[in-house]
């Protein structure tokens, strides 16, 4: 399935240094922006006080943590558990109250709002239980990086495993650095995020070394610069509908998914969006400063038809 051909390759190494200056500036003000300011951490992650209560009807989300906002608490979590009556409330940590004397506050808000409601149960999440999740996203956020790594390895070579490898973490740190300039609260579905665009980054990254390969082998005349300008633009096609349908998904759940789900799916929409440049731009362009070459991928390979522009084989079909 294709929306449009493009006959002739489009330059898009001509372009590559000045794009990948940018990219490296984006990349330094995000490493700035997460050592200076830092991640506005959850209450998973920095511990505090959850409830959970119960109504005979389905609970007003908006108007109870409108209800509780106007306690005095900032980053408050209230989202629906098991069934559209069941609601879960996490708080963040406060100095002058207990988790008891926080939960006590809280109820008498919601029955003053709405009688209609009666606590199930109240614990506190301490530190120690955010610093093991911490660590454990940590560790899954390295486990996925070393698994991209050693795959890309295997299934091409190393200089398309390191320049991959940079693309996706390249993604991986504007994010996160884009949630540290403007404080957005970072928990356990933006983590999830994160790691999500980080397969979806590797996969375009994947496709395009793949038509990389095809045109070593498919065209022996074909500079490296050539080639991997061939392969972009061969990509094209398939890149507008992948991206675009995955987006409009993404930007429903941006719209209309409510408090819960909008800093996850504002995750995936510059993931999404770095993810694109970063495969394009800074993933091909990496391989070809670390001079990948034809006896890279294509071992003892002789070319089975040279480049021609009136053939549409040759073209940029996807």
């Amino acid at each position: 399935m294709e929306f449009f051909k493009i006959r002739r390759d489009i330059p898009f190494m001509r372009h590559a240094l000045v794009l990948n200056v940018i990219s490296f500036v984006t990349f330094a003000l995000a490493v700035f922006f997460l050592v200076t300011r830092g991640l506005h951490l959850s209450v998973e992650f920095t511990g505090g006080t959850v409830i959970e209560v119960a109504y005979s009807q389905a609970a007003d989300l908006p108007q109870i943590r409108g209800t509780v906002e106007k306690l005095g608490y900032e980053d408050v979590q209230v989202q629906n558990f098991g069934t559209s009556r069941d609601v879960i409330i996490r708080l963040p940590v406060q100095k002058d109250q207990t988790s008891a004397q926080q939960s006590q506050q809280v109820l008498q808000a919601l029955e003053a709002a709405n009688p209609d409601v009666t606590m199930r149960r109240t614990e506190f999440v301490g530190p120690q239980v955010g610093q093991e999740l911490a660590v454990g996203g940590l560790w899954a956020l390295a486990s996925v990086i070393a698994g991209i790594m050693i795959y890309l390895a295997i299934r091409f070579e190393w200089k398309y495993a390191v320049s991959g490898i940079i693309a996706n973490l390249h993604d991986v740190v504007i994010i996160m650095g884009f949630f540290a300039f403007f404080q957005w609260e970072f928990s356990l579905s933006v983590l999830a995020g994160v790691l999500a665009v980080l397969g979806y980054s590797v996969n375009e990254s994947v496709v395009i070394f793949d038509r990389i390969r095809e045109a070593f082998r498919r065209y022996r005349k074909m500079t490296t610069v050539e080639v991997i300008n061939h392969a972009i633009t061969a990509n094209i096609s398939r890149t507008i509908i992948t991206h675009a349908s995955t987006q409009a998904m993404v930007l429903s759940m941006l719209l209309f998914g409510g408090p819960t789900l909008h800093n996850f799916a504002l995750a995936l929409t510059i993931g999404i969006c770095f993810g694109i440049y970063s495969s394009v731009f800074v993933a091909a362009a990496i391989a070809m400063w670390l001079n990948a070459k034809r006896e890279d991928l294509v071992k003892g390979g002789g070319a089975r038809k040279e480049h021609d522009p009136a053939n549409p084989n040759a073209g940029a079909v996807v």
